[in-house]
């Protein structure tokens, strides 16, 4: 299994969480080309940056062709992947099957914890739909073993 890093993404604040009937908030992404994963608390800089110990979400992972598979369902080609709101966009595997094992990408080793369930904002990050067609597809929780450093490596 070699796991490809297309993009990788942070954002300072929460959008949606704690947003129902509010409203989204716009706290931005930053693109980047590496992050400091830190073992046990999460990306440097990241809105869930040492949010509480043994969080299962320290870092989340997304598959690229899911984002391509959701920009063409939707006719969206603009649609940018940050949309989705997951830190690290993925190629060269399955991230379902990584549920509840032990992986290392790059010399960092992670332990999946779940699926990056979408929620309704989905229908609005996205569009109106989205959060159905992401069902089993939202991406993976995982927490963050060792530290280390996480850098693209594909070009997008």
């Amino acid at each position: 299994m070699h796991i490809r890093i297309k993009a990788i993404y942070i954002s300072p604040g929460h959008d949606f969480k704690g947003r129902h009937g509010k409203g989204r908030l716009n706290h931005g992404i930053q693109l980047l080309d590496t992050a400091e994963c830190v073992a046990g608390k999460g990306i440097e800089g990241d809105r869930y940056f040492d949010l509480k110990e043994d969080f299962k979400g320290q870092i989340t992972f997304f598959d690229w062709a899911v984002y391509e598979r959701i920009r063409e369902q939707f006719a969206l080609p603009e649609l940018p992947p940050y949309a989705f709101r997951r830190n690290v966009l993925t190629s060269g595997v399955d991230l379902n099957s990584l549920i509840g094992k032990r992986f290392s990408i790059q010399g960092v080793e992670f332990e999946g914890s779940e699926e990056s369930k979408p929620c309704y904002w989905m229908n609005q990050a996205v569009a109106p739909g989205a959060e159905d067609a992401l069902k089993g597809f939202g991406g993976l929780r995982a927490r963050i073993l060792s530290s280390g450093t996480l850098k693209v490596d594909v070009p997008r």
